[in-house]
């Protein structure tokens, strides 16, 4: 890398957003410099666990056949916790084990590699080791971005800010201006080594089947949720935090994770594991609420950067809203090359490709579910009542006759603290959200 080399793009961030973004600026042919602070792509990833590839059909056709697959979610369930019930609602589908699939689990430094690789193919430069220092502005204008090399300063008409959550780039660009600590989760996982016989055999599995479980319930007094999922030879587990709420309880993460692996649902599917990794990675939780700016004179941001992560109850996405929001990012700034433009005004064109795909068109539809899902009676009161209305439900009592549903609803509703018409109204605004 030379002095002030010369670039006709810049991307920061080899994760899915920006190989997704150098990738296609290369197949246009554009000269375009990839740069990831990591040894490798992916070497300083952690994510949730499940990629759901359909955005990669017309990116990487015949995709399924090369991306190096851990498991192929069969298994989808949402979990229920409260000290010792559960409820799990699940699906299990023959179809999603087969073509064309339709989630997967896979490690992050073998996915950032695969997906970067692509692009380095194409004929993206990647640079890596190298950390992003600031922008190069000229007439408020980004023209390039200094790094930690002594001979670091790079040169582009246009920068692709994929530097992740939080991204220092959009923060000094003046993008960025939502970044209270309530808007953001701390995700928290460990990875546990078992033999792929015995994790098919406690999850019911064979072959590359895999299993998904989100779960509520299992956090203590701090807002977020659970998660645990397979691998080939080996379970992921953790928990996702209200940064805010976390700092304030004085509670460690592990201990959460440590509870999470004695619950009696939750312990015959973990027990014996061998830890092989503890990590951690700050989510943006909060969808439009939290959305910076996305582009300047210049520049343009991508994926988590853009807080492009779903978290909407049902679903916990991110990889296919980087990979689409790093390709939309791409076209747009070959266009801007092309029409010699890189204005803010020129590049408002990002926003609304986003918007007429599903990277934005989601993140819409579902901007309520983020306060829903994290509202004091879905993470602490819900659970217990479902759970023992359920159980009561199930419970004979004989001599006594059974009870009616609607009577242990409202008596369970006591109970949990819960009143009707706080249920109502939640479940309207869940049918607005999710209907």
């Amino acid at each position: 890398m030379s002095a002030a080399a010369e670039f006709e793009a810049i991307v920061v961030g080899a994760g899915p957003a920006g190989s997704a973004a150098a990738l296609g600026l290369a197949r246009a042919g554009r000269r375009v410099c990839l740069i990831e602070r990591g040894p490798f792509p992916g070497a300083k990833n952690m994510y949730g666990g499940v990629v759901y590839g359909r955005v990669l059909d017309t990116i990487l056709p015949g995709w399924t056949d090369e991306i190096p697959v851990q498991r192929w979610i069969v298994r989808r369930s949402t979990m229920m916790l409260t000290e010792d019930q559960s409820l799990n609602v699940e699906f299990r589908s023959a179809r999603w084990g087969a073509a064309p699939y339709n989630g997967c689990t896979t490690l992050r430094p073998d996915f950032d590699a695969w997906l970067a690789g692509h692009a380095v193919e194409a004929g993206a430069e990647l640079i890596t080791a190298t950390t992003v220092t600031g922008l190069i502005r000229e007439g408020g204008r980004v023209v390039g971005v200094r790094t930690d090399r002594p001979d670091g300063e790079l040169r582009a008409p246009i920068v692709v800010a994929c530097d992740g959550v939080n991204s220092f780039l959009a923060k000094e660009a003046g993008l960025y201006h939502h970044g209270e600590p309530a808007n953001f989760t701390l995700g928290v996982k460990e990875v546990l080594s078992l033999p792929k016989e015995e994790i098919d055999r406690r999850f019911g599995l064979r072959d590359l089947e895999g299993a998904d479980f989100e779960i509520v319930g299992c956090t203590g007094s701090i807002p977020g949720g659970g998660f645990l999922y397979t691998n080939r030879d080996s379970v992921a587990i953790g928990v996702v935090l209200n940064v805010a709420a976390l700092g304030a309880s004085g509670v460690r993460p592990e201990a959460l994770i440590a509870e999470l692996k004695r619950h009696p649902s939750i312990a015959p599917l973990v027990e014996g594991g061998e830890l092989l990794e503890y990590s951690a990675h700050l989510i943006p939780e909060a969808g439009l609420a939290m959305m910076p700016e996305l582009c300047t004179d210049g520049m343009l941001v991508a994926g988590d950067a853009a807080a492009l992560c779903l978290a909407a109850g049902i679903w916990l996405e991110g990889v296919n809203f980087a990979i689409g929001s790093g390709w939309a990012a791409a076209a747009v700034a070959d266009e801007a090359l092309r029409a010699a433009d890189v204005s803010a005004s020129f590049l408002q064109r990002y926003r609304r490709r986003l918007a007429s795909s599903f990277v934005l068109a989601d993140h819409e539809k579902l901007r309520r579910a983020p306060g829903l899902v994290l509202s004091e009676r879905v993470q602490f009161r819900y659970p217990q009542l479902i759970c023992n209305l359920v159980e009561a439900l199930f419970t004979v009592n004989n001599p006594a006759p059974k009870a009616g549903l609607s009577m242990l609803l409202r008596r369970e509703a006591r109970r949990s603290g819960v009143k009707l018409r706080e249920l109502a109204a939640d479940a309207v605004t869940a049918w607005r959200t999710f209907g």
